[in-house]
């Protein structure tokens, strides 16, 4: 499962492609460490541009605002572990429909 709910809200692994020719959630994907979100952005992996993309999809995807997505770790790394803060029951919902 890519996702772990808890009393805050739902963390994500995922797994970003930047410089992407489009921006999409692609879907999931089995990786070495279990199973990851796959999203591609066309933002380039630049002073935190991507990882501003990745955070503006992921809020329009959840219907949350941009501040309530954050990068947990990965900052630099194309697996990334990320927080969106909300009602976990409802974030779980949404990420169930990925």
């Amino acid at each position: 499962m890519f996702y772990r709910a808890d009393a805050d809200g739902l963390l994500l692994t995922l797994r970003v492609s930047p410089k992407a020719s489009r921006e999409a959630i692609v879907g999931v994907m089995p990786t070495q460490d279990g199973h990851a979100l796959k999203i591609s952005v066309t933002a380039p992996p630049d002073k935190g541009k991507a990882n501003a993309a990745v955070a503006a999809l992921l809020a329009k995807a959840f219907g949350v605002a941009k501040s309530s997505v954050a990068v947990v770790s990965g900052e630099t790394d194309r697996r990334k572990i990320v927080r969106i803060a909300g009602d976990p029951a409802t974030l779980s919902a949404i990420a169930e429909g990925l």
